[in-house]
This record gives structure tokens, C-alpha cells and sequence, in this order.
């Protein structure tokens, strides 16, 4: 088996390589005057199916076949998906989920959407700047600018969107975006939709960035730094007061996408300026979802008066958008609420968090470098590995987990990602790390 993986791995990244390589066209059709009346335009300009995703997707569904593997994505759970869950009527560990504090289906939580949506409906019917405006939305944003301890928040009804729509709309051609290289999808496509110009600095290396203010921030008028506050590939932070002194040093505005730390970081999980102990106002651009801890949906920017109504009246993503539904902000209203009254949820998050990353590390797996805070790596440098494992863990131990294979990261750091649960027990932990190093012996033998 190990030998056909590996088989299977050359012949994928060879093809990749090839999907890569510019084909040779004739000067006709690559001109912009192109005429289509007298040359036909070839069929790969004009099928889905010969569309380079899908050309790739039906490549890795080949590969995984080859393998005797299912497709690892779009797993149906059948009910609240937590420390546990049920795929395919079958109760399992689970692994996939950023439900990290358990209030996603929590009774008090559900009553709270219910209540909100008998009042208001399914839908506000409307963008909030035109008649969507309902109480709960501004509820919801004090209660978020409280936990920061900032002027104001504003909700949108996606965490995409929001990292997409405020850099979009706040830098221009004459600025310049530095972000961290594993910074998230959402902040590199809101960075190209600004046309600003962008650069990526090494992860988590605030001399990295130092060194790239000091040669180009002349060179531009608005300049941003993004970073996280957990990396939800590698479960690591960021050291927050050193990117502070150089963005207060070099005149910058710094914005810190909460998605996976608030809710985990900080000993009543309000995020890295609870952890780090700092003035959350030295951070000019707080950005988060409510997926996440918070068990609702859409995300959110915190911060000074100004910033946050220029994007209530200016940001596309807010102002085009239909307003969140009463039932979705609720829940999220609710769990800031309850976070304050029980913080030994965090606690446990930690503690459990910690002993998966101790007792893999005794195993002798690759955690990369994840602190044990929430989400943990173990990384096994093979796509096709990475999936093996997935399915077997799955289907002959009930323990779900996905795996995260090239491109979304390197080859050589393919991995099974486990996000923790203040519910996961010991027994979950010690169950799965069991299973797992019995099928890494079989891979290696």
C-alpha cells in the first residue's frame, strides 16, 4: 500500500506540474482581437469539464479511487456536530468541528435563536441601510465592542465576506497589504480586490516584517498589517505586542482576524488581547466570526467609531448585503453572555487542548508548531497518507478528522487537523492517538 502511495503521489504532482505549464498557442487566439467567426474557440475555453478545477477535482477523485478511498469532504453529521457526532448513522469521536466551547446546540442557546426568530421572522427582508435594521443587530454589535472594550463593532453576514469587504474597501492602489504568508484566503482576496499592493512576510517573523517596513513604507500612503490570532492550520499565535511596537514604530494599521482565537485564547476566551494582556486599542482592526465559539454565523469588525462607520455606510460586502436573520444573531448575543458566567468552559478547552498535544508528542508525531490551544496538527507529509488515515480512523474506529492535503499546503506538511472540544474527554484522546500511531506502524512497515 505504502509503495502504491507513493506511486500515486508522483504521477498526481506530475500531472499538477503539467496543468502548470503554459501551452503553446498560435498568435490568432491569443490576440484580444481574437475572431471567433472565422476560428473556432477551442472546446477547453468553453466546457466546465475541461475547466482546469474541475480537470483537477476529477484527477484527485481518480487518485482516491485508485487508493480505495471515499471522498473525505462534505461528510453529512446527522445532528450537533461537537466532541461527538453521528456520520452515516453512526455515533463517532469527532475531530472537525470549531464548536470549540459546546455552545452549538447547547438548550439555552437554541431557546435564545427560537425567541428571536418567533419576533422577527426568518428573514429581516432587507440590507440593514434600507429597512433590515432590527434591534438585535445592534445588540449583538455592543456586545461584541464590549468584549473588545472598543467604541463599536459591525456584524456581517459572512466571515468571507468580511475580511473581503473591509480590505477591499478601506486600501486603494497607492497602499501596500503585508500579511502573514498562511494569513487566510478571505484577507488575500479582499487584498487583491483593494488593488493595493500586496506582500507576504514569513510566518509569524515579526523581524520579517520589520525589515519589509523599513525598505517600502515610504513608498506608499495607507499601509496594513494582517495577521491571526490562531492559525488554524498550525494551531500557533502570533506575538501580538511585537507586531504592536512595529506598527506603532512604522505608522501602520494593524488588524488581527480573531476567527479561531476568540472564544479559545485569554482565561475567559475574550482572544489574544485577554492572553496577551494588552490595551485592545493598539490594534486598530479586530476581525472575527460567529461560526466559531460564538454558534451563529457571519463575522465582524471591532474598533474606533470612525473605522466602523465607514463601513456601515461604505463597505459593499454590508451595505449590499441583506441583514443577518434575527435567529443567527441571537445565538451569538447569547453565548457572549454566557461565556462571562462560565469560564471554567475555556478552562477545560485548555486543559484537554494541552494533553492531546502532550500525548501526541509522546507518540512521536509531527505537531508542527501548535501551543495546544484548540486546534493541533499532525503533520505526516503525504497527501495521499493523510487520506488513507482519514478513511481508516473513520471507518474502523468511528473518529472523524479531515485531512488537509496539497495544495491547500505543502506537500511535504499534508496532515490530519484536530480541533479540540471543552467536552472531549481523555478517553476520547488516548482512544484516537492509539488508533492513529497503530496505523502509522502499518504505513511504515
Amino acid at each position: 500500500m505504502t509503495a502504491k502511495r507513493s506511486d500515486l503521489k508522483r504521477q498526481l504532482l506530475e500531472q499538477a506540474r503539467k496543468r502548470n505549464t503554459p501551452r503553446a498557442t498560435n498568435a490568432a487566439s491569443s490576440s484580444p482581437g481574437y475572431d471567433t467567426s472565422s476560428s473556432p474557440v477551442p472546446e477547453r475555453f468553453t466546457r466546465f469539464d475541461a475547466h482546469p478545477g474541475y480537470q483537477q477535482l476529477a484527477m484527485l477523485r481518480q487518485g482516491a479511487e485508485q487508493l480505495g478511498l471515499k471522498d473525505p469532504f462534505f461528510k453529512v453529521h446527522e445532528g450537533v456536530a461537537g466532541a461527538t457526532s453521528v456520520i452515516q448513522g453512526q455515533p463517532c469521536i469527532n475531530f472537525a468541528s470549531y464548536n470549540y466551547l459546546g455552545y452549538s446546540g447547547d438548550p439555552r442557546v437554541n431557546q435564545a435563536a427560537s425567541d428571536a426568530v418567533a419576533r422577527y421572522g426568518t428573514s429581516v427582508s432587507a440590507s440593514r441601510v434600507v429597512s433590515g435594521e432590527r434591534p438585535i443587530h445592534r445588540e449583538l454589535e455592543q456586545a461584541i465592542a464590549k468584549a473588545y472594550q472598543v467604541d463599536d463593532a459591525v456584524a456581517f453576514v459572512s466571515g468571507h465576506a468580511t475580511n473581503v469587504s473591509t480590505l477591499g474597501y478601506l486600501l486603494g492602489p497607492k497602499d501596500l497589504v503585508l500579511h502573514d504568508e498562511y494569513i487566510h484566503n478571505s484577507s488575500l482576496v479582499g487584498a487583491q480586490l483593494s488593488g493595493a499592493k500586496r506582500m507576504s512576510f514569513a510566518h509569524n517573523d515579526p523581524d520579517a516584517l520589520d525589515a519589509l517596513l523599513s525598505r517600502h513604507r515610504h513608498q506608499f500612503e495607507r499601509v496594513i498589517v494582517v495577521i491571526e490570532g490562531l492559525y488554524s492550520m498550525d494551531g500557533d499565535i502570533p506575538d501580538l505586542p511585537r507586531f504592536i511596537e512595529l506598527k506603532k514604530r512604522h505608522q501602520v494599521w494593524l488588524m488581527v482576524d480573531e476567527a479561531h482565537s476568540f472564544g479559545v485564547m485569554g482565561d475567559s476566551g475574550l482572544g489574544l488581547h485577554e492572553y496577551f494582556a494588552i490595551d485592545p486599542c493598539d490594534v486598530d482592526i479586530w476581525m472575527g466570526t460567529m461560526s466559531k465559539t460564538l454558534s451563529g454565523c457571519g463575522g465582524y469588525i471591532a474598533g474606533n467609531k470612525a473605522l466602523v462607520e465607514t463601513l456601515r455606510y461604505f463597505a459593499p460586502g454590508f451595505l449590499y448585503s441583506v441583514g443577518m436573520p434575527a435567529q443567527v444573531a441571537a445565538p451569538s448575543i447569547k453565548v457572549l453572555e454566557l461565556m462571562q458566567q462560565e469560564p471554567e468552559r475555556v478552562e477545560k478547552l485548555h486543559t484537554i487542548s494541552r494533553y492531546f498535544l502532550q500525548q501526541a508528542q509522546k507518540h512521536g508525531m509531527d505537531t508542527g508548531h501548535s501551543i495546544g490551544a484548540a486546534v493541533v496538527p499532525i503533520i505526516v507529509g503525504s497527501s495521499p497518507l493523510a487520506a488513507h488515515l482519514s478513511h481508516t480512523l473513520l471507518e474502523q474506529y468511528h473518529i472523524n478528522v479531515q485531512p488537509i492535503l496539497h495544495p491547500a499546503v505543502p506537500e511535504k506538511s499534508a496532515r490530519l487537523r484536530f480541533f479540540l472540544s471543552y467536552a472531549h474527554t481523555q478517553e476520547h484522546i488516548d482512544q484516537t492517538l492509539d488508533a492513529l500511531a497503530a496505523l502509522l506502524a502499518q504505513a511504515k512497515s
